[in-house]
């Protein structure tokens, strides 16, 4: 099953400068001063991003329930804006968004119905993520699992074999991504906090999920619904899955044992600066200055951009195009000697 080939070399020091604490300091307090929510830019944000992606839904269902299947290929578009709004209940789960924490709530409870995520318990355990990332002795929550050299090689063939099977790329970043956010989180067990945790919240959503979909489906018909909710949950399952994974799965990024691990150097050296263009910037909000965020999560995402013009040093660190992103599906295990991740 030797199906992933190595990542071409690259120059280490270029992706992640050795920063000193006093560096590390400096660009911290930087950081501070965009932290504060906008309100008026928050409810633009909203305000538009929801509106275009109700107009392209409408048309979407339109298409599937008259036959203009043309209409159909605005799933693309429509799976951008989904993750868009995405970003938007991601910033509510940080209280980031919007001035009011009760705003915050209501607007992250309300998208969820159209992200299919459960606002409180993917909330709770995003936060987990930001306080763990890169800390080797904490692994298994909000993020990708992923086994260093030696523990690869002490397991046994057959875990072996599971865990090539997880990390391969037609599951990891086709099959994987929408079979998660649109079928397993709809259970509370088997998730990464206990039941009691995700109880509520997911059960919740799955209430709120049936009675809007049930009635659509009541009103239109379960294909026409298909063909207009599916296709789009799938291409943002696809965008979001491969956002997260390259956010932390690149060849330099950053992991260290609990006793020498430090949240603000992980979130420098080990969160990636994914450079877009900016109509893709725009659609994934900003979701891609990741080194930013996890450095100050209360910084909203409509603040990251100015935050990044404002202090050049931050737009030379974990530096990642799309391009040089392509080379780190391959990528599946942490070697520690290298201090780097490595292919199989």
């Amino acid at each position: 099953m030797s199906f992933i080939s190595v990542a071409p070399k690259r120059d280490f020091e270029r992706f992640v400068p050795d920063l000193d604490d006093a560096e590390i300091r400096r660009l911290s307090r930087h950081c501070l001063r965009y932290r504060d929510a906008d309100d008026r830019a928050a409810w633009f944000q909203f305000g538009t991003t929801f509106a275009l992606f109700l107009l392209t839904a409408g048309l979407l269902l339109f298409g599937a329930t008259t036959g203009v299947y043309v209409l159909l290929a605005l799933a693309l578009p429509a799976g951008g804006l989904l993750v868009r709004l995405f970003g938007v209940q991601h910033d509510c789960g940080h209280n980031s968004f919007f001035t009011s924490k009760r705003t915050n709530r209501a607007v992250g409870r309300l998208l969820s119905v159209l992200t299919l995520t459960p606002f409180g318990y993917w909330s709770r355990s995003h936060a987990v993520h930001h306080t763990t990332a890169g800390d080797l002795g904490r692994r298994g929550i909000g993020d990708v699992d992923t086994l260093t050299v030696d523990e690869y090689d002490g397991l046994s063939r057959s875990a072996q074999m599971r865990y090539r099977i997880y990390r391969h790329p037609l599951l990891l970043h086709v099959v994987g991504p929408p079979v998660y956010f649109i079928l397993l989180q709809r259970s509370p067990f088997g998730q990464a906090l206990p039941v009691r945790d995700a109880w509520r919240s997911i059960m919740a959503l799955n209430l709120a999920l049936a009675l809007l979909y049930g009635s659509l489906v009541l009103v239109l018909g379960p294909i026409a619904v298909a063909l207009a909710v599916l296709p789009t949950a799938f291409v943002a399952s696809w965008i979001g899955g491969w956002l997260f994974f390259v956010q932390h799965q690149f060849e330099d990024t950053h992991w260290e044992e609990s006793t020498e691990w430090s949240q603000q150097r992980a979130a420098l050296s080990g969160s990636s600066y994914y450079v877009m263009p900016k109509l893709l910037q725009w659609f994934t909000g900003n979701i891609g200055l990741h080194h930013i965020h996890h450095l100050n999560p209360r910084i909203p995402n409509y603040r990251l951009q100015a935050c990044l013009d404002a202090e050049p040093a931050l737009a030379s660190l974990s530096r990642l195009t799309i391009l040089e992103s392509l080379q780190c599906v391959g990528l599946a295990l942490w070697d520690p000697t290298k201090r780097k991740l490595v292919a199989f």
